[in-house]
């Protein structure tokens, strides 16, 4: 059978303080308090630098539908898609890195500053039922997050088919036998992974700062409401800036 990482007790009690069942109507909620670093999505690389934040453009994800999941690609490739969609295209990725690690990362689909942010969602969630510092995101298990399109699974599962056949044995470990090579190349840092050659649909995936846990995802939205870009903050800093480390002086 295929060893897909399970995961650990932290992630899971992360996911269940998180979650509250309901509807995906979007409400008011303070994104401020769950994150203090969306600005790193607007600044110039000029500004970034004097920040002490190294940006990591890594090519653009291949959006074959515009639904797109953002997840531990190890634990859960195969998560339902966030509810808002995209139009299908393809769209740069940025990495921001601060002390070493993965700080955040972004998915641009136009350009300008975002006005304001939402929590991002999945069917089945509802901002309205969130209560104190409860939010919503996606459990890291692996040390890894990702973008790509909810139809790049099947290509995923076309892979591992694939490996399962050259190794002669359905005992497939997808970091091990794909992964490992493709980010060591990037200091394991990120990979634009494509699991089939020559067909359409790939997976950026990079670090989640500081390894497994529990991350918010992000929609940055102009002033009627189209999506400019996707965000992830993976908790490395605060207020955008790299030169502190948070709980530092």
């Amino acid at each position: 059978m295929s060893t897909w990482p399970m995961r650990t007790l932290r992630g899971l009690m992360c996911a269940v303080a998180a979650w509250v069942p309901a509807s995906a109507e979007a409400a008011e909620l303070d994104i401020s308090k769950l994150s203090s670093n969306l600005d790193l999505a607007s600044l110039s690389d000029a500004d970034l630098a004097t920040r002490s934040i190294n940006v990591l453009r890594i090519g653009k994800v291949e959006l074959t539908s515009g639904r797109i999941v953002a997840s531990d690609p190890l634990v859960g490739p195969d998560r339902t898609a966030l509810t808002r969609a995209v139009s299908p295209g393809d769209y740069p990725v940025t990495l921001y890195q601060a002390f070493g690690r993965i700080a955040a990362a972004g998915m641009r689909f136009a350009e300008g500053k975002p006005v304001r942010w939402e929590l991002a969602v999945i069917p089945g969630q509802d901002i309205n039922s969130l209560k104190n510092d409860e939010f919503f995101g996606y459990p890291v298990d692996a040390g890894l997050g990702c973008y790509m399109d909810a139809d790049t699974y099947a290509l995923i599962q076309e892979r591992e088919k694939q490996v399962q056949l050259e190794k002669a044995s359905s005992d497939v470990n997808y970091y091990d036998d794909v992964l490992a090579s493709e980010l060591g190349a990037n200091s394991d840092n990120y990979v634009m992974h494509r699991p089939i050659s020559g067909k359409r649909g790939n997976v950026a995936i990079f670090w989640s700062g500081w390894g497994d846990g529990f991350y918010p995802v992000f929609w940055g939205l102009d002033a009627s409401g189209r999506p400019l870009v996707l965000f992830t903050d993976f908790g490395v800093i605060e207020n955008a800036d790299g030169r502190h480390e948070p709980g530092g002086e």
